[in-house]
């Protein structure tokens, strides 16, 4: 198992998406909040400068298409593994054509398709938390048991656990991995138990950081070379306290990236990107 977790968070590409008018308004979203576009894009534009330019990720960037208003959120259209990119059936069903620009993104980057043609199955890859030895797969509004069978048959060198997500959006949506062996996870009931579910599950034991915030969990690591342990996470103009929680992470490039404008559709940190490591052609 130890070779498995070897390049936990090595990451050389990143896929992403701009963000169409049409998200202000017609995003899917469980809050009334109203969305401000011109925000929105600007906080999209410094995520990926972040990937870009600060952690110097090869950024693929897809265009926004009007006719798709939550097109911005990729990760929910594929989940990307070593050489192998999932592509998704996400469960809102005005989400699926955002999978066909991703699919070809994917191939242009020589990874091996696997497509979820199963009309019972949906998965959105909000849902699926890769900790670098297993996947656990949130049962959710948004993903079905057929939808984890299938990534468990796309990704056999993993276990693959399922959790069921009573609350929140995607499992996600309170929790991310924080570096190998570290799961960060949100204090309300709901985060606690499904944490307590997949500590139940895995033979292995994690290590846990958990934040007074759930949505603030939800934070990209990367362990990058020259860079070491990174980890992007929520501002303190969002959630004060849990980023005081991030800044006991002495080993770790912290980067504050702002998201509150993406939150008022229900979109995290992680939504924003899929990331890729490709070995180098030698």
């Amino acid at each position: 198992m130890a070779g498995l977790m070897a390049g936990f968070g090595h990451y050389t590409h990143a896929v992403v998406r701009g963000i169409p008018a049409s998200l202000a308004k017609e995003a899917l979203r469980t809050s009334q909040a109203e969305v401000d576009l011109t925000r929105a894009r600007t906080e999209h534009e410094a995520y990926v400068e972040v990937l870009r330019t600060r952690l110097g990720l090869e950024v693929v960037e897809l265009p926004a298409d009007e006719s798709l208003p939550d097109c911005v959120f990729v990760e929910d259209a594929a989940v990307v593994c070593g050489e192998t990119a999932l592509i998704t059936r996400p469960g809102a069903e005005s989400r699926r054509r955002e999978t066909e620009v991703m699919k070809e993104a994917l191939k242009d980057l020589n990874l091996n398709i696997v497509e979820m043609t199963d009309e019972n199955a949906t998965l959105d890859g909000g849902d699926v938390l890769f900790t670098g030895r297993e996947f656990f797969v949130g049962l959710s509004k948004r993903t079905n048991q057929r939808g984890a069978e299938i990534l468990a048959d796309a990704f056999k060198d993993y276990a693959v656990s399922t959790v069921p997500v009573l609350e929140g959006l995607h499992l996600k949506s309170f929790c991310s991995m924080g570096g190998p062996g570290l799961i960060i996870i949100g204090s309300s009931e709901p985060a606690q138990k499904a944490l307590k579910i997949m500590q139940q599950m895995s033979d292995h034991r994690y290590d846990k950081l958990t934040v007074p915030d759930d949505i603030a969990a939800n934070c990209v690591y990367m362990n990058l070379p020259n860079k070491g342990h990174v980890l992007l996470h929520c501002t303190v103009e969002e959630f004060p306290e849990s980023v005081k929680v991030f800044e006991k992470l002495k080993d770790h490039m912290l980067i504050p990236v702002s998201n509150l404008e993406k939150v008022k559709v229900d979109g995290a940190l992680t939504c924003c990107s899929v990331l890729i490591n490709k070995k180098a052609n030698i």
